[in-house]
């Protein structure tokens, strides 16, 4: 059953759970428990102050479900937008509640707020190994877009979609 999710921007009570469910939704994605990029999964604050991080919460308003980081024009968490291209990062859903719609509702947000904003596009780079995010990505419309693949550092090959929305 789906639980009922609510969509906001994150407030600081929220931080530590979002930074735990981040680092819980990609630990099979990164090289271990030393791994420098947790720190940067884990630091939700860097992410609400430099970007705007919107979270997914259960009916009581208070258990972070998700999480993901809108990237605005401007915006040091920008990877491969363009011009006014909208762009997010780090989708995260606490494993407790993977599969439960948490993600979809997270992408959706994303893309409408977007398209309210002008973009004609939106773009997004992911791991080649998250290909539950790439199923999701996929039936809400985004089309791979292999010119702007790319390596942030050796061994970590990253593949970009766009969803177009004009």
């Amino acid at each position: 059953m789906r639980p009922p999710v609510h969509l906001r921007r994150a407030r600081p009570e929220d931080l530590a759970a979002v930074g735990e469910a981040t680092v819980a939704a990609y630990a099979s994605f990164v090289a271990g428990r030393n791994d420098p990029y947790l720190d940067k999964l884990r630091d939700a604050g860097a992410r609400d102050r430099e970007a705007e991080l919107w979270v997914a919460v259960a009916e009581d308003d208070r258990t972070v479900l998700g999480s993901v980081t809108l990237c605005p024009d401007g915006s040091s968490w920008r990877e491969v937008a363009r011009g006014d291209e909208g762009e997010f990062r780090m989708l995260a859903v606490d494993p407790a509640a993977q599969g439960q719609g948490v993600g979809l509702a997270l992408v959706e947000h994303c893309l409408d707020h977007f398209r309210e904003q002008g973009a004609p596009a939106v773009v997004i780079s992911s791991l080649t190994e998250m290909s539950a995010a790439h199923r999701l990505y996929g039936r809400l419309g985004f089309e791979r877009l292999p010119d702007r693949d790319w390596s942030p550092l050796p061994g970590v090959d990253l593949i970009c979609f766009e969803r177009v929305l004009a």
